[in-house]
Order: C-alpha cells, then sequence, then structure tokens
C-alpha cells in the first residue's frame, strides 16, 4: 500500500505500478489482435453450439457498421439494446461503437414503460431485440419514436441479418478516446431513479488497461458468458476483457442451474464472472455433485458483497480460486479486485487497480479517515464517468470538483491497503446483482389507493443478498399480500417487493427526506441482525 499525507489528507495508492492507456477506441482496442486469432472461436452460443470465430466476428462487426451507416446513423447517435446474451450482442454493440455511436444497453427484465423511459431518455434513435422480446420492445418504441427495430428471430421488425447485408465498408469516423461516449448503461447511482451513466471510449479502454496485469482472464481461456452483457460487469470483463484477452466466451440468455451447469462442463469452463447468488448455488446445491466442473480454476465474484462463508464453501467444494472485486456503473466498472487466490484476504475485495486513488472519509465530518476505520469510499481514476446524462446537478452530487467519485458505499482498507465494503450510504438496493432503486417502488406504491406514504428498504436475504421491503401507511384497508402482487404488475421481476409491513407514520427529515437508515435500523433490531 502507498499512502499520499499531506493536511489532514490521506489517499490509498495502488500498489501495482501505473499502466499506460493509449489513446484509442474501445473497437479498435479490444479487436487489435483479432486477425492473428482469426480462426480461433471467440464467441459460442451455449444453447445450440453456433459459433463466431474472431474472423468471422471481426467481419460481421464491420458490416453492422457499414449497414448502419447506409441508414443515415452517424457518430454520437444511439442504438438501444434490450436482448440477453447471444454471440449477435458482441458484433451490434461492437458494430455502433466502430463508428462512432453510443450504445445504451437496457436490463432485459424492464417492462415496456420502464424500456420507453430509457429509450426517450438516451435519445435513442434505433432499438435492437430478439423475438420473445418484441411485445414490450414494439410498444415501448412505439411511445419513445424509435425510428426502426431490428430483431434476432422470427418477429415483425427489421431482421438483424439485413444490416449484414448492406456490403461496403464501414465509414472512417474519427474518435477522441476522451471525450467522445461508447456506452451509456443506465445507473440508480447512490440515490433516485435510473441515470444515463456517460462512459467515454477512454473510461473504458483504461479500464481493460488496469485489470490486465492481473491475469483473471488469459489467451485461450473458456469463460462462462452468464453475467447480462447489458451490465456493466458483464460488458467488460466477458463482453470486452475476454474478446481483448483472445479467450472464448460461451453465451447463455439466462440463468437456470442445471442447464449452466451442463455448459460450464461441456464447454470445460475454467474462468467464470458471476454474482454472490451463483456463488452460494455453487456451494451448496445439490446438482453441482451431478456435474464435472474440475476444468474451473477461478471464480471472480462481483455486483454485491459475497459471504466469507459462501466463497469459502463454494471454493472448497470445487477446488478452485473464489475471489472478490468492487466496482460500480460509474466507475466503468472495476476498483478494487483480487489480485488472484494466492493472494486473497478472506472478506476483502482486494487493493485499489493501477491508476487509481481512493479516500475513506468520515461522512458526517468529510474528514479523510486512517486504515481500519469505515467511512465512505471515494475513487479517482481514468475510469470515472464522464458524468449522468443531461443531469448536472446528480453528477456534482456524485464527482466532486477534484475528480472524486463519492461511492455511497461504506468500508474500510487495511494496512496492507486491501479494502472491506461492510455497508452502504447509499438507497440502492441490490437484489441478485440487479440494482433496484427505492425511488423506483414508492412511487409505485403511492399509485395504491389504499397506500398514503410509503418507504422501502433493502432487508437481507441469504439467497438474493437483499430484497425490496416496503413500510406502508394505509389510507384504507389492503393486505400485505395485495400490496405485493399490485407492485409485481407493475414492476420488472427483479424489482418486486418481497415484504410488506404496515405502519403509523414514515420517518422523515425536516426537509421532507426519507429516513431510510432509521427504518433499516428497526428492521435489523427485529430480526436480531448485528
Amino acid at each position: 500500500m502507498r499512502l499520499r499525507k499531506g493536511w489532514c489528507q490521506m489517499i490509498y495508492r495502488s500498489p501495482h505500478p501505473d499502466v499506460s492507456i493509449p489513446d484509442v477506441s474501445l473497437t479498435g482496442y479490444v479487436f487489435e489482435r483479432a486477425t492473428e486469432r482469426a480462426d480461433r472461436p471467440a464467441l459460442v452460443d451455449g444453447p445450440t453450439g453456433r459459433t463466431l470465430s474472431y474472423a468471422q466476428l471481426a467481419g460481421a462487426v464491420r458490416g453492422v457498421g457499414s449497414g448502419l451507416h447506409a441508414r443515415g446513423f452517424a457518430k454520437g447517435d444511439v442504438l438501444a439494446m434490450f436482448s440477453p446474451n447471444v454471440p449477435e450482442f458482441a458484433v451490434a454493440f461492437h458494430g455502433v461503437i466502430s463508428i462512432g455511436g453510443v450504445v445504451s444497453t437496457i436490463n432485459s427484465l424492464y417492462t415496456a414503460d420502464e424500456v420507453a423511459l430509457q429509450l426517450r431518455d438516451s435519445g435513442a434513435r434505433f432499438l435492437l431485440t430478439v423475438a420473445p422480446f418484441m411485445d414490450r420492445a414494439s410498444e415501448a418504441a412505439k411511445k419513445a419514436g424509435i425510428e426502426e427495430v431490428f430483431v434476432l428471430g422470427d418477429a415483425d421488425g427489421t431482421p438483424f441479418a439485413d444490416l449484414l447485408q448492406t456490403g461496403g465498408e464501414p465509414p472512417d469516423v474519427e474518435i477522441d478516446p476522451r471525450r467522445d461516449l461508447a456506452v451509456l448503461p443506465y445507473s440508480s447511482g447512490t440515490t433516485g431513479l435510473p441515470k444515463g451513466v456517460k462512459l467515454t471510449h477512454r473510461n473504458l479502454v483504461s479500464n481493460l488497461c488496469q485489470i490486465a496485469p492481473f491475469d483473471l482472464i488469459r489467451d485461450g481461456d473458456r469463460v462462462i458468458g452468464i453475467l447480462p452483457f447489458f451490465h456493466i460487469y458483464g460488458m467488460v470483463f466477458i463482453l470486452n476483457a475476454a474478446l481483448y484477452k483472445g479467450a472464448t466466451v460461451v453465451t447463455m440468455p439466462k440463468f437456470d442451474l442445471e442447464p449452466f451447469l451442463q455448459t460450464m462442463q461441456q464447454h470445460r469452463i475454467n474462468r467464470a464472472f458471476v454474482v454472490p447468488p451463483i456463488v452460494l448455488a455453487l456451494a451448496k446445491h445439490p446438482a453441482v455433485e451431478g456435474f464435472d466442473l474440475s476444468a474451473v480454476e477461478l471464480i471472480l465474484s462481483g455486483a454485491a458483497p459475497l459471504d466469507v462463508q459462501i466463497a469459502t464453501a463454494c471454493a472448497e467444494r470445487l477446488g478452485c480460486g473464489v475471489i472478490q472485486g468492487y466496482g460500480l456503473t460509474e466507475t466503468s466498472p472495476v476498483t478494487h479486485v483480487i489480485p488472484g487466490p494466492e493472494g486473497n484476504k478472506a472478506g476483502s475485495v482486494g487493493p485499489l487497480v493501477p491508476n487509481t486513488e481512493a479516500r475513506v472519509v468520515d461522512w458526517s465530518t468529510g474528514k479523510n479517515l486512517p486504515p481500519n476505520e469505515d467511512g465512505e469510499i471515494w475513487i479517482r481514476g481514468p475510469q470515472v464517468m464522464a458524468g449522468y446524462l443531461n443531469n448536472p446537478e446528480a453528477t456534482s452530487g456524485t464527482v466532486d470538483e477534484d475528480g472524486w467519485l463519492h461511492t455511497g458505499d461504506i468500508g474500510h482498507a487495511d494496512e496492507d491497503g486491501f479494502f472491506f465494503i461492510v455497508d452502504r450510504l447509499k438507497e440502492l438496493i441490490k437484489y441478485r446483482g440487479y440494482q433496484v432503486a427505492p425511488a423506483v417502488l414508492e412511487a409505485v406504491l403511492l399509485t395504491h389507493p389504499a397506500i398514503a406514504d410509503a418507504a422501502v428498504i433493502p432487508t437481507a436475504d441469504e439467497d438474493a443478498g437483499e430484497v425490496p421491503k416496503a413500510f406502508v401507511v394505509l389510507r384504507s384497508d389492503a393486505t400485505p399480500e395485495e400490496i405485493m402482487a399490485f407492485v409485481a404488475d407493475r414492476v420488472a421481476p427483479h424489482e418486486k417487493v418481497r415484504g410488506v409491513e404496515v405502519i403509523d407514520q414514515i420517518p422523515k427529515s425536516a426537509s421532507g427526506k426519507i429516513l431510510r437508515r432509521v427504518l433499516v435500523e428497526r428492521e435489523r433490531a427485529a430480526r436480531n441482525e448485528p
């Protein structure tokens, strides 16, 4: 660990040397060695075995770029992707970015209204989806005024294959990596409703360079593509880092345990990037015993905290390394990672990645804290976002004038510079690694005729990590079951309220802000949690 000290200043630096970050486009960086890997498999569709070689992938990316250009899609235009993990996701993703376009990835569980909201907010011109999502996609596209919907599979809309049949070469577009956006994922940030996170080419290339020295993915590895590519974790580690490193990615459109295990066995997967509920299943589910997972060498868990005992049980059962990392959509995403199993510390998310600084700040006084004292973690580095789309107030509330991103997460660093995440200031709920914004659910609850006021908090759940629980003030009779069903009909499956408690009054500050921590403490006391 290296510390820089000044007047009341304690800045943590990565123990790893800084890395050089080239000024290149994201697609140019990821595909810089595609030609020498031409005949090797880049992407395999898990359910069917359909394979794209590196040469086929690079050619299809050029085809999409040409096809979009022929339709008037220009630098800075936005194409939204509403799709599960399939090989064509990588084709479309890099086809857009290669010609200076911006990809806005949409949660595949979203309702039509939620999809429409993101389409409008992002300013998307085109939408790519799959046949099974077409009912929601077409409704959302009409509401948002989308110009053209491309579809994978047999459904109304422009067949995705049409983009590949235009012919010709894509345009030669000049990209400024430091200024031009590459992707626009949506995050609730530390508070509030989902916001577009502006990530430049340099943000993403920086993060790929920052994780490259650890060999978490190596040339020739076989990586399971189960993390959603619409999520920043799957997007960076699997959709980009794995392809940059020359691995083969085996995609799966959704997680079902036995097909997942079968795919791991069949393709001799040796690297798995997952979320805590999958680690829990690998550690405890009896079905695991029926499959040969001996090829697995390393599992990296992210997107939510991983219980130490579960990590240990998984590592012992599979005979592999199980480590953690940490980051946010707003940091492209990685800021901390365990360098490898041999350097693991139980419960730690690891030290900072190269080119990254951190502070641990007392959230009540703003003063920096020394090792082993808990405070809010602040991050500064080239992977920090360019801001929130069309939301300067939220941007300034998250990234200060000196470039420090206030994560909203509470934790500490030990004397060796290994960080531990212990709690959250942020109001975000992490359900199976998915972000659930309490403000969204509260807005839905308040449309129920029987509810006068509402607040939503996370409650601990062994399987999901956290689940949303609602506290409601009633103006007329309604049962918890009725309220949960009401919300379930209006939100994506991962956003469902899993518990309801009726109270007399929602605790609020003098300014009217809900005091969720009061409710969290009440819930923990009721459950006898520390």
